[in-house]
């Protein structure tokens, strides 16, 4: 909340304000079904007393926002925001449909007293607060496996049948230490025996005390040949107030150095030739590269220096636009693996439709993408950042087997 003004946030209390006025006004048309004067007036006191509460509670965090422990704002934040999404989003739904109905029925029958409008009103609002609430409650750490073969024809041999686990976005804070949440996701990995796992960024929210504890649940993460990693643009700290700029430093200093306590080899601009009898592959891991407001520590062309000679070769990079941007007419890079957008932590998943409104951003956000003999593969992230939960979107862990078609 820090990184919007006073003003907008006493805009987003206005709106909010705005919003419970109308749904009082046609949750009488609710109460008035109810003959207990008792329990009328004590849904109208609680409906005010959650309506002001909450609204106080968003000024006050953010006047206070800057003297919290960084420790509890996070938290404090979060549970805001998934306060503020399932009682807004529930609500104004049910003023539009019961406006809807209401007005048409005026409009178009002769009958004004008809009981189900206020009933169909109050079930368009209660069936998303529904919804809303298994996303924080249940799905958000329902682990999905999503499974691909893919073909190439540059593949050597040697690599034919290659397993890859592709992991992105753990965004640890909001685990909020909850270890044995991530021991389920560890055991699902673990039991597909992967030759590589691959991680592409956002280990943590900002902060490398979001940590603290989870070496011991990364080091049972088992793969066959070697686990590897990218940051992503929120491992820097770029979105966090520090007192200098060593202090900053320090922080993304102690996140490379538990990559080296979990063993995983952190590629920083670089790239690892893997052989196998007699033949090779080149993974290849660049800093975080995204369009602005992102920053761009990113350096493709250095990153494949040592790889060149190497056909076929991994690319691990956070953000997906890079792929469009410098990868595909512009390398032979066979397959990038990405993360970053979450698939929005909403969605529609269904058989092989996708859905998800952060499409209108982002051109490649969820799942694989093939240009010409080039794929891409997006991650849909295993945490969460901002909304506490998932809608139709599920936190993925990816299993990729790599073919030849020779």
């Amino acid at each position: 909340m820090r990184s919007y003004s006073l003003f907008t946030i006493l805009l987003l209390c206005a709106a909010v304000l705005l919003v419970d006025v109308l749904s009082f006004y046609w949750l009488q048309s609710i109460t008035k079904l109810i003959s207990s004067s008792f329990l009328k007036n004590s849904i109208k006191i609680l409906f005010w007393c959650f309506s002001i509460g909450l609204i106080s509670a968003i000024i006050v965090l953010k006047v206070t926002l800057d003297d919290i422990n960084p420790q509890r704002k996070h938290l404090l934040i979060s549970s805001l925001y998934g306060l503020t999404v399932s009682s807004f989003i529930p609500k104004i739904l049910f003023v539009i449909v019961i406006s809807v109905l209401f007005y048409g029925n005026y409009m178009f029958s002769e009958n004004q007293s008809l009981v189900v409008i206020p009933l169909v009103g109050l079930l368009s609002g209660v069936l998303p607060f529904l919804a809303i609430s298994y996303g924080i409650f249940r799905a958000v750490y329902r682990f999905k496996i999503y499974k691909h073969k893919l073909y190439f024809n540059h593949l050597p041999e040697a690599f034919a049948g290659l397993k890859i686990v592709h992991i992105s976005d753990l965004h640890l804070g909001g685990f909020n230490k909850r270890y044995k949440v991530l021991k389920k996701a560890v055991n699902l990995i673990n039991d597909l025996h992967a030759d590589y796992i691959f991680f592409t960024g956002d280990l943590v929210n900002n902060y490398a005390w979001e940590l603290v504890g989870w070496d011991k649940v990364f080091n049972q993460l088992l793969a066959k040949k070697g686990k590897y990693a990218v940051l992503g643009n929120h491992d820097y700290g770029d979105y966090s107030k520090w007192d200098n700029k060593e202090e900053k430093e320090d922080n993304l200093n102690q996140i490379k150095h538990f990559y080296k306590e979990v063993d995983f080899k952190l590629l920083l601009n670089s790239s690892e030739i893997v052989e196998s009898e007699g033949e090779a592959i080149a993974i290849v891991g660049v800093e975080n590269w995204g369009k602005p407001p992102f920053k761009q520590y990113g350096n493709l062309t250095e990153a494949l220096k040592s790889a060149l000679q190497i056909p076929f070769k991994i690319l691990l990079t956070h953000d997906p636009t890079h792929w469009n941007e410098e990868v595909i007419e512009d390398t032979t890079i066979a397959l990038t693996l990405s993360g970053h957008t979450h698939g929005m932590q909403l969605g529609l998943n269904y058989k092989n439709m996708t859905w998800s409104p952060i499409k209108y951003k982002y051109k490649h956000w969820a799942g694989l993408y093939k240009h010409n003999q080039q794929y891409l593969h997006v991650n849909r992230g295993l945490g969460w950042i901002g909304f506490p939960g998932r809608l139709g979107m599920r936190p993925e862990i990816t299993y990729l087997e790599l073919h030849s078609n020779q």
